[in-house]
């Protein structure tokens, strides 16, 4: 699967992108798992200004204590790093294990997306 995905990409980088917005209209899009420079880019030349980023980040050790355990060859991928290196994001999301701050970051995020609509 992995494999086929790579080939798509390769071939057309914005394969994926189009087929989720394909013949469907919204005020809004929350796309949650774009992993890729070119998934950023794509959206960014279909939609411009009103693209919004969102990189959701964790300390090595909170995400140790889920039970992550890094896993070469998986979590060294492009798939699992290739926006590591992106410039700014218009959102950073901490999810470090304190709640209320997770919380407070989500409200006001919340708040933007309802203020577009």
């Amino acid at each position: 699967m992995i494999r086929w995905g790579e080939e798509k990409r390769q071939a057309d980088p914005g394969f994926f992108c189009r087929k989720i917005v394909e013949a469907v209209s919204q005020p809004v899009w929350l796309v949650s798992d774009t992993r890729r420079v070119s998934d950023i880019q794509w959206f960014r030349e279909a939609y411009g200004a009103v693209t919004q980023t969102v990189r959701v980040v964790a300390t090595e050790q909170s995400r140790q204590q889920r039970g992550w355990v890094f896993t070469p060859g998986v979590d060294d991928a492009e798939s699992e790093c290739g926006l590591d290196n992106v410039g700014a994001f218009d959102w950073v999301i901490e999810n470090h294990g304190d709640e209320q701050r997770l919380e407070e970051q989500l409200e006001h995020l919340i708040e933007f997306v309802r203020s577009r609509l």
